[in-house]
């Protein structure tokens, strides 16, 4: 039977969710709340948004049987590839497939030109702040940015100042975390949550979701136009090389994918991205240093590399210079960055830029550097290590997320509207005991998009994770990592906290 249920189902879950909800109503994807025309193969009484016309009324006419088959269908294939990510404390294990929703979240045009312009000034200026900080240091001097914030930061590294680096890149690959939210007079506007300079993890995902669903849905895909993002690969490999440092001769410069092995919980992405650039997956044991080069051991003698795409964290990079114990990266890397006859992506030292302390100061780089307005705001954030707003902070935190400022993956943060009251009181203990180390933020009522569930189409919350590649210029592929939140009601989207996947469409 044709499930023109499903979509009734969906709206009918909607307004149960929505009641539910201590925030403020959501902003849902798909379902406008006014003003929109009506799609009558949907219903009278649905308004649907003018980009998700054509996908809801083929929605509308999807058997349900044929719907379930074809998610079972992805997971299957996903596990037979091995795209899996580990999900550490799950009692089923720690390897498993990231669910993957069959329902895609949709951009029209005009709002992704929006969103690619905001992306790009603010990873320009974040790029401007590294090289900045490692050098002449003026937005310190100038107290935008207070100074003890940046060079007392576990992560800014000593051992990078006065290096240059090719282009003045830091941060050759960035995931800037996009959430569309609703707060105060703001309905449905973007924000930034989150920046990701250091190893910023999911693209393979989004590259292997369009493939899913243009297995699964072809003829999806011959009645909308959608961007393509399969070039991704091809932009990452000329950003890398456009990194390399000035070879002596007109060889191509050699790139690597430099991985702490396969039990790294995204193992999977970097040995894909290594096959879909043609270049070697190595680890640490593979490379040696020799007269401030880096060499790859190879079946034909020594190769040298000339630009390394590191998927390991600043402190295993060289045991030389960072932890002794390490073997996750070769000795004397350090000295062969130093010298310039490496290039490092990302380079050493990024992790200080996307640090959540820093994070409140990244629109005032973007005046001090660029003399430009942000296009994309950041999420209100308190500063615990401020008594005023610290006080504000305790008061209120069963309203409020607090998050560790180093931490990552959903861990080492409290969502108080989510949380118990003994939950919270371990919380403000934990807080007071170290304020400078958390920031707290209001619970923004991210965006739900229809997604494909146990109980039929249900709305979840989501956000999105763009990638964008500097060298000598500054792209992306239109798109990107589309996370949801599957559990119902839940705001953590996180692959290590459950989370599932969506395709994300940009129309053309």
């Amino acid at each position: 039977m044709a499930r023109k249920g499903c979509y009734f189902l969906y709206k009918r879950v909607t307004g149960a969710l929505m009641q539910q909800q201590a925030q403020a109503t959501a902003f849902d994807e798909m379902v406008d709340g006014s003003g929109y025309r009506t799609v009558q193969a949907i219903g009278a009484a649905d308004k649907i948004r003018p980009h998700y016309e054509d996908f809801a009324n083929w929605l509308a006419h999807q058997p349900e049987q044929a719907l379930r088959a074809r998610r079972d269908e992805a997971e299957l294939i996903f596990r037979r590839v091995g795209i899996t990510f580990a999900v550490y404390g799950d009692n089923d294990g720690t390897e498993r497939t990231i669910p993957f929703d069959i329902v895609p979240r949709i951009f029209p045009t005009h709002e992704w030109a929006r969103l690619e312009q905001g992306l790009k000034q603010r990873v320009q200026a974040l790029n401007m702040f590294l090289h900045d900080v490692y050098h002449d240091q003026h937005i310190l001097k100038a107290g935008v940015v207070p100074r003890e914030q940046v060079l007392n930061n576990s992560q800014y590294r000593p051992e990078m100042q006065g290096i240059d680096v090719p282009l003045g890149i830091y941060a050759h690959i960035a995931g800037i975390d996009i959430v569309r939210a609703n707060h105060g007079a703001n309905t449905g506007e973007f924000f930034v949550l989150e920046d990701n300079l250091r190893v910023p993890s999911g693209v393979s995902y989004m590259l292997e979701n369009r493939k899913m669903m243009m297995r699964l849905f072809p003829e999806l895909f011959a009645s909308h136009r959608v961007a393509p993002v399969a070039h991704y690969p091809d932009l990452l490999l000329d950003a890398l090389r456009n990194a390399a440092p000035a070879p002596a001769d007109v060889r191509q410069p050699n790139v690597v994918v430099l991985t702490p092995g396969m039990y790294n919980s995204a193992y999977f992405e970097h040995a894909f991205l290594a096959q879909q650039m043609g270049v070697e997956l190595v680890e640490g044991m593979d490379l040696f240093v020799k007269d401030d080069v880096v060499f790859m051991r190879t079946t034909q003698g020594p190769r040298r590399v000339d630009v390394i795409y590191r998927r390991v964290d600043d402190d295993f990079l060289d045991p030389e210079a960072f932890r002794e114990d390490s073997t996750l990266g070769p000795k004397g890397l350090l000295r062969a960055y130093r010298a310039g006859n490496v290039a490092i992506c990302n380079a050493i030292g990024t992790g200080v830029a996307d640090d959540k302390s820093i994070y409140p100061y990244v629109p005032d780089m973007i005046r001090f550097y660029l003399s430009e307005e942000p296009l994309i705001a950041n999420v209100p954030t308190f500063m615990c290590r401020k008594p005023d707003e610290l006080d504000y902070v305790i008061s209120n935190m069963a309203q409020l997320v607090v998050k560790e400022v180093h931490g990552a993956g959903g861990y080492g943060m409290l969502v108080g509207p989510a949380s118990t009251q003994a939950e919270i009181a371990s919380f403000k203990e934990r807080v007071l005991a170290n304020p400078t180390n958390y920031i707290a933020q209001p619970t923004l009522a991210l965006s739900t998009c229809p997604t494909y569930v146990e109980s039929g189409i249900a709305p979840r919350h989501i956000d999105l994770r763009p990638f964008v590649l500097s060298g000598k210029q500054v792209r992306l592929v239109p798109g990107g990592l589309t996370r949801v939140a599957l559990k119902e009601g839940s705001l953590v989207v996180n692959s290590s906290q459950g989370g599932g996947t969506k395709d994300t469409w940009i129309l053309e």
